[in-house]
């Protein structure tokens, strides 16, 4: 009967010592991140603890998105979840109030040390009356939601998600901390990489399919002279490819850029006839497989085409 009770009570201190093994490694496999990007630095500062689930994977674009059930699922788990903010994922604002009640949201555009650029008004980067959907997401002085395209805003952001973890996972501090730290020292290079493969075409004027860049072209001294669209989702009207076409011609113009996931006529269109040359910018890491290194692939990729296109000759 000894025998029989002591087996009973090795069973359970076992079974106790596994549930709170997989209490352990479910914390960390309850961290959300929504865009690619952003879950690339939380994967980075999590590194060797545990790893994020991903939202929008693939093409998915966070400005028009439908979450599948498998989604819905890891968000209803979730203990923290890391979005950009609902000027860029509007589609996460309803979900995170039913399903994520009990997680602690990070607002990434809110925390502190962030450069933040309010979206350009006039012109080239303003709606006209004739756009076929003039009902877009942004407001007149909003902020540009895209603060990632900045490596010293990625900084920042590392630095945000470094804080949030070592306060949910304390344990865990001493990794968070280590990851952030290297993370830190590879933005530093990345930039100053970025900013000797961009500065000989820096001053050549191009469009972009939307304005999504102004940070990057902040912090490398970029000169976008307009967007194709106010909203990927929203068909330009006439008046508008009219402008942008004649902005072009007259100013010039090196390259327009599209996107991968949106409709590249558009692109074909402004630049018929005007001798501009066409290249892609994939700003959210749509051909890049997710992970802790997507971000750095994404910016270099990036200065990559834009350096190829403003190089070329008109």
């Amino acid at each position: 009967m000894t025998v029989a009770i002591r087996r009973v009570q090795a069973l359970v201190i076992a079974y106790l010592a596994l549930m709170l093994a997989d209490t352990g490694a479910s914390a960390a496999d309850r961290v959300v991140a929504s865009i690619k990007p952003i879950h690339a630095l939380v994967a980075g500062v999590m590194q060797g603890v545990g790893d994020p689930a991903l939202l929008v994977p693939g093409g998915g674009s966070p400005h028009a998105y439908s979450l599948r059930p498998s989604q819905a699922r890891a968000l209803q788990r979730a203990e923290l979840v890391f979005w950009v903010g609902p000027d860029l994922e509007a589609f996460l604002e309803k979900p995170i109030a039913s399903l994520a009640g009990g997680a602690k949201i990070v607002t990434l555009v809110n925390v502190t040390g962030l450069t933040r650029l309010a979206l350009r008004e006039g012109g080239a980067f303003e709606a006209h009356a004739d756009d076929s959907n003039d009902d877009h997401d942004h407001d007149h002085g909003a902020v540009n939601a895209h603060v990632w395209l900045d490596p010293e805003n990625a900084k920042a952001l590392v630095r945000a998600i470094e804080q949030t973890l070592v306060a949910s996972d304390p344990k865990n501090a001493a990794r968070y901390r280590a990851n952030a730290r290297a993370l830190g020292q590879r933005l530093d290079a990345l930039t100053e990489e970025m900013r000797m493969s961009l500065e000989p075409v820096k001053d050549r004027p191009f469009v972009v399919f939307h304005d999504a860049y102004q940070n990057l072209e902040h912090r490398f001294g970029l000169r976008a002279v307009g967007a194709i669209t106010v909203s990927p989702e929203a068909m330009p009207g006439a008046e508008r490819v009219a402008e942008i076409k004649a902005k072009i011609q007259d100013l010039n113009v090196a390259c327009v850029f599209s996107e991968p996931q949106f409709e590249p006529r558009l692109v074909a269109v402004v630049t018929e006839d005007t001798g501009a040359k066409t290249g892609v910018l994939d700003p959210l890491g749509v051909g890049i497989e997710a992970g802790s290194d997507l971000y750095f692939h994404l910016m270099r990729q990036m200065a990559v085409s834009m350096r190829e296109c403003l190089s070329s000759s008109n």
